[in-house]
């Protein structure tokens, strides 16, 4: 796990499983992670790591109801965990999905874990919002559906940071998962566009942290890509540096995907 510092106030670490991304941010003695990393080691050290760098914990955030993005619990089994109204209303409609997923990843990699994930009370934040964090700043919520039937992008005006779960990815072509869709993705993608435009760093869910100008080519990149995919299905063109067999597996599933609906 990596953990690079993209602000005073915010650190990110970048798990070695499919590079995903946790995200810490803080305002005087509270603060929030955002996702997690996945590896069970890379767990177990969060904590120490995020006090070692001063960075309190006061709660979880989770932009989406993949399981990947969900185990912040387990390093933190007393934070409660927020997420916006529509990943509140999937975990709802899909009770124990998310376990049922990570104990599959977990039997295919023989991976062991000291127990199995427990997400506690779920606390739905209103999407759009705000969510204050310390006496003087505030996080703001933005709906991000269409990789899934769910998302929350968190925007942190003081830091210039736009954490916004599965899009933007520099190493991941956009996925359109079960729930998703190819319009609602290309539209979160125009919601996000003025917030990508006023950010310094964007924390994708996968892959490093993009500063503003890569950010951009990759948002225009994911467009392009997903016009493509509408009109020419599986002869679209994916992405330049990310054509490895991979992401030409996952062009094939959105394929499937979009010819299905």
């Amino acid at each position: 796990m990596r953990a690079l510092a993209v602000h005073t106030d915010v650190v990110v670490l970048v798990s070695r499983v499919w590079q995903t991304t946790c995200t810490a941010t803080r305002a005087g003695v509270e603060g929030f992670v955002i996702d997690s990393p996945v590896d069970p080691d890379e767990l177990d050290a969060l904590p120490g790591l995020l006090e070692q760098s001063g960075f309190p914990v006061s709660g979880l955030l989770a932009t989406h109801a993949d399981w990947d993005h969900l185990l912040g619990r387990s390093a933190f089994p007393t934070s409660a965990l927020g997420c916006g109204e529509s990943t509140g209303k999937r975990l709802a409609d899909e009770p124990g999905r998310a376990q049922r997923a990570l104990r599959g990843f977990d039997e295919e990699q023989y991976i062991e874990r000291a127990g199995p994930l427990r997400l506690g009370a779920v606390q739905t934040l209103p999407v759009p919002g705000r969510l204050s964090l310390g006496d003087e700043h505030e996080i703001e919520l933005h709906p991000a559906d269409g990789h899934t039937a769910d998302g929350t992008a968190y925007w942190l005006p003081w830091a210039g940071v736009l954490v916004c779960g599965d899009y933007l990815s520099p190493v991941e072509i956009p996925v359109i998962s079960d729930g998703g869709s190819l319009e609602a993705y290309a539209a979160t993608l125009a919601r996000l566009r003025p917030l990508v435009e006023r950010a310094d760093t964007v924390v994708p869910g996968h892959g490093s942290p993009l500063d503003n100008a890569r950010a951009r080519a990759v948002l225009d990149e994911d467009l392009a890509y997903l016009d493509a995919l509408g009109r020419s299905g599986a002869e679209a063109r994916l992405p330049r540096g990310r054509r490895t067999p991979t992401q030409h597996r996952l062009h094939a599933a959105n394929s499937r995907h979009v010819a299905a609906t």
